[in-house]
């Protein structure tokens, strides 16, 4: 008997809000923990943190009972809106050197681009489920990423690098889960990825040896493979000229990146004081409150961006390892809730929204320790900020609500 009931309630997808409760408390104690000392200016991130639970709640409860069939009819619509919304930042003023966000007043300003990032899962999940695809062929992965391209390149435009990253990342999942092949993913990512390797000469010449290897093993006609294999070593040899299209801040960033040293009080500086903040927490960390490299503002953005310091600092590994457990708990779960959807559009969308989880997880973790350049993303439920914030929970909402297994 009690076995049965486990079994139920481990197969209901209301065993995420376990997880996200965890994490929200953890974020909530090191915002309250940044708040300690600070000026006050700085030290509202906790109070604002707690004013948009409400809201955030109402919004996940309002995602959770909407009609799948409401969602489904007029995705369509709300794509062409969002990409209305995302531009509209343009006409409105800079911030910070961005144009992000549509200012309400009262201090609040929405950053559509969060709302971008499911909206395009949704529109993808609709098109791939409503078409009967032939997903063996190349051409069929064609309008997915033109889907996902046309909102990405808004955002790129505002800048906003990580946020179009971000909102490119669950393409690449979708097409595989609904079986398109391996080798014809790689051949949309490679390209990127020989431009990004082209830092190097001994990174490139390996990697341009791993797409020959794989290009040869997968083609059927030579011509076709050779011509692929000098495209990508083409696009190598382009960096130099790519990297002039880079704005100066981006190029320090990669540069420190490589080596914080030759930047230490400026574009290396972020990177230097994580590592700092990281190093010194030990075991179970210098305590709440306690962190020299927070306290005393040596760490910057320590609010959202590098809020993963904090937790090492203060509370310690066992505190990062509990927080990167009950991530990867949340994202099995939400895989594993795709796979017993009711239908595909509900799958896609579940797979979709681990991927976006997934992929702020991982780039926001690696930035903070110096495995990836800086790249302003907030960690989920944890990270201080009001649209990221927002939009995380009619996420969860929306798993909650297409991870049920009955049918409407």
């Amino acid at each position: 008997m009690l076995f049965h009931i486990w079994q139920q309630v481990k197969a209901s997808p209301n065993v995420i809000l376990i997880n996200i409760i965890g994490l929200l408390l953890l974020g909530l104690m090191s915002l309250y923990s940044i708040s300690i000392l600070q000026e006050e200016n700085s030290s509202n991130a906790f109070a604002k943190q707690i004013l948009f639970l409400g809201p955030a709640i109402i919004l996940m409860f309002i995602m959770t009972v909407l009609s799948k069939r409401f969602i489904h009819k007029y995705i369509y619509f709300f794509y062409c809106l969002i990409i209305l919304l995302v531009s509209i930042p343009f006409f409105g003023q800079e911030t910070a050197g961005t144009y992000r966000w549509i200012n309400f007043g009262f201090s609040f300003g929405l950053q559509p681009s969060e709302i971008a990032k499911w909206i395009i899962v949704i529109t993808l999940a609709k098109y791939l489920s409503d078409n009967n695809l032939q997903v063996h062929k190349f051409s069929s992965n064609i309008i997915p990423f033109f889907i996902a391209t046309i909102p990405t390149v808004i955002v790129l435009n505002q800048p906003d690098l990580g946020t179009a990253f971000v909102m490119m990342v669950p393409v690449i999942p979708m097409l595989y889960w609904v079986g398109a092949r391996p080798y014809h993913l790689f051949l949309i990512i490679a390209p990127l990825l020989s431009i990004i390797t082209a830092f190097n000469v001994i990174v490139f010449a390996l990697w341009s040896t791993i797409v020959g290897i794989i290009i040869f093993r997968s083609m059927d006609k030579l011509w076709t493979g050779v011509t692929i294999f000098f495209f990508n070593v083409f696009l190598g040899l382009m960096f130099p000229i790519l990297w002039n299209f880079l704005r100066p801040f981006q190029k320090n960033r990669i540069l420190t990146f490589f080596n914080p040293e030759i930047d230490p009080l400026g574009a290396g500086y972020h990177i230097i004081q994580s590592k700092t903040a990281l190093g010194s927490g030990g075991l179970i960390g210098k305590g709440l409150g306690e962190g020299t490299q927070s306290q005393l503002k040596f760490l910057p953005v320590q609010e959202s961006d590098f809020v993963v310091s904090v937790i090492g600092e203060e509370l310690g590994m066992i505190s990062l390892v509990i927080m990167l457990l009950l991530f990867a708990l949340l994202i099995v779960k939400m895989i594993n809730l795709s796979y017993s959807a009711p239908d595909r559009f509900s799958g896609l969308i579940i797979i979709g929204i681990a991927s976006i989880f997934l992929s702020h997880v991982f780039i926001n973790c690696s930035m903070a320790t110096g495995l990836i350049p800086v790249k302003g993303l907030p960690l989920p439920f944890i990270s201080y900020g009001g649209s990221f914030f927002l939009s995380s929970f009619m996420m969860v909402g929306l798993v909650l609500n297409f991870g049920r297994t009955e049918i409407e």
